[in-house]
């Protein structure tokens, strides 16, 4: 998929629900004659056929998704949902340069910057640092 920087990220599949969706998609909706590499391509009839899907396209879908399930909100975006997966993965013990690189940043600064600790999190940093002065 590319970003929104139009840098090309890799996104894993582990979830089996999430496989199981994308399968379906790439086995029933996904047009067969398709040579390019990306999954998520435009459909219909138009010049623009069978390219890969943009990001402000992927947003709009996602927008639309969420409406319909009746969960649309200014925070509900692709992006959101990105800052979200990296402060998870850095709050379950993420090493910095390695969530530097799945995030696809060229500097430690941007994934700082992507990365918010939870209030849960620094009280359980702060008392685990009062037990351990004891």
């Amino acid at each position: 998929m590319r970003g929104k920087s139009r840098t090309e990220r890799i996104v894993d599949l582990r979830e089996p629900r999430t496989l199981d969706a994308v399968s379906r998609y790439a086995m029933h909706e996904r047009p067969l004659e398709a040579a390019s590499p990306f999954i998520f391509l435009i459909g219909g009839k138009g010049a623009r056929r069978l390219e890969p899907l943009g990001y402000d396209a992927v947003v709009r879908l996602f927008a639309r998704r969420m409406a319909k399930l009746g969960l649309r909100t200014p925070e509900t975006t692709p992006h959101a949902l990105r800052h979200t997966h990296a402060t998870a993965m850095w709050e379950g013990g993420m090493r910095e340069l390695s969530l530097q690189k799945r995030l696809g940043h060229a500097s430690p600064e941007s994934t700082k910057i992507y990365t918010r600790v939870s209030d849960e999190a620094v009280l359980a940093d702060y008392t685990r640092a009062l037990e351990s002065n004891r």
